[in-house]
């Protein structure tokens, strides 16, 4: 069983497995990575860095979803 770390997601409390990768995690909360924008400890992460940013305990995530509309 992997070891779970502890992350704040959006302000709350939330856990994963250690050694996740950022698209999986957000697959595994239900979102679909294309249509989010990621803040990663207070910075806007570049999505050309996200298949490299493994979660570590501590992590602060904001997760905003985008919204399309007219």
């Amino acid at each position: 069983m992997s070891q779970l770390i502890q992350l704040q997601v959006n302000g709350e409390a939330a856990e994963c497995a250690a050694q996740t990768l950022l698209p999986d995690y957000l697959q595994q909360i239900g979102l679909n990575p294309r249509l989010v924008a990621v803040e990663y400890n207070g910075e806007i992460l570049h999505r050309q860095f996200w298949e490299e940013t493994y979660l570590q305990a501590g992590d602060r995530l904001e997760i905003v979803t985008i919204v399309g509309g007219g």
